[in-house]
């Protein structure tokens, strides 16, 4: 097996540590517009199956990228010797991880209540988490290729397939869409808590905390972190759902929003359309 762990370690290839807005970051906002801006394109093109096909690729393919990650971080290398260390806080139940297990199961499904639901949270939450490691990606960057391609081709792809539900009108633009995806949110938050509370009995002291939000594990992400030290850990963990599924409302508004400005446009352009053909020559 020494071949597998010496196609392991070509994973360990560095570069420099990209900077926030340098040209690795930049090249990265421009695939994803560029991505987003096809998509509106061809919105009224593309059907319900290639949506289906596309989700269930895209988890696939999410989902062989993290064996590899996981592999990366776990398989050591050293002096021509290899050995196997997992490190349980790499394991894949952080918020931005559900949408390679939601896409993979959407594509699978391809309709239904539970599909719609998905899409939902999707379109939402998944949208807003990949749009902002997008946006500030420093925390996510380092010293290696493989783990910055990774992280950027996945929060990318957040992004490009919640404007493809969005953009394509797959879910309905109403309130509701917001409170499924929350629905989504919550059970997705309390697996994670299950787990984070399961990992410290069976292993106390493990460094272990889905979705940052067990009560065990102080949590280090921006804002939040603050809230976490000044309330009651159980007041946190309602913020936390809370702050989120706000979020998800906010972006429903504005999706409607926009909906309605669409329309009103494309309204306005028919019936001028109308006009110049009813206007005798």
């Amino acid at each position: 097996m020494q071949w597998f762990a010496d196609f392991i370690n070509d994973f360990n290839t560095k570069m420099p540590t990209p900077t926030w807005f340098g040209w690795f970051h930049i090249m990265w906002i421009v695939i994803c517009i560029a991505s987003c801006v096809l998509i509106y394109i061809f919105r009224k093109r593309i059907s319900k199956r290639a949506i289906k096909i596309t989700l269930l690729t895209t988890g696939i393919l999410l989902l062989v990228l993290e064996i590899f990650k996981q592999l990366k971080y776990s398989l050591n290398y050293n002096d021509g010797n290899s050995y196997w260390v997992y490190q349980p806080f790499i394991f894949p139940f952080q918020f931005c991880s559900t949408p390679m297990y939601l896409m993979i199961l959407a594509g699978i499904l391809g309709k239904g209540k539970v599909y719609d639901s998905i899409l939902c949270y999707l379109a939402t939450f998944a949208f807003f988490g990949g749009t902002t490691v997008l946006i500030y990606p420093n925390e996510v960057f380092t010293t290696t290729i493989f783990i910055n391609m990774h992280s950027m081709f996945w929060h990318s792809s957040m992004i490009v397939i919640g404007f493809l539900i969005l953009a394509t009108r797959s879910i309905d633009f109403k309130l509701k869409s917001a409170a499924k995806a929350s629905i989504v949110f919550a059970v997705m938050i309390c697996l994670a808590l299950v787990m984070n509370i399961s990992a410290h009995y069976i292993k106390p002291g493990v460094n272990f905390n889905m979705f940052y939000i067990g009560p065990y594990i102080p949590c280090n992400l921006v804002i939040l972190s603050t809230i976490y030290t000044i309330v009651p850990w159980i007041v946190f963990f309602f913020i936390y759902f809370l702050g989120f599924a706000l979020v998800s409302f906010v972006i429903i508004l504005v999706a409607i929003g926009c909906k309605r400005l669409d329309d009103k446009i494309h309204k306005n352009n028919e019936i001028d359309l109308v006009e110049i053909i009813k206007k005798p020559l």
